[in-house]
């Protein structure tokens, strides 16, 4: 559950300081996506 914590406040982190442009919210909520999903994942 920590993982799963830390990967969502990181990916928190990456989105407020990358979120520029429409396209980089773009990919900035794909990386989240992938973060979120990798630990879920890792914690089966």
């Amino acid at each position: 559950m920590r993982k799963i914590i830390a990967c969502a406040a990181l990916a928190g982190a990456i989105l407020v300081s990358a979120c520029n442009t429409v396209e980089g919210v773009g990919r900035d909520v794909s990386s989240a996506g992938s973060t979120v999903a990798n630990a879920a994942d890792e914690s089966k």
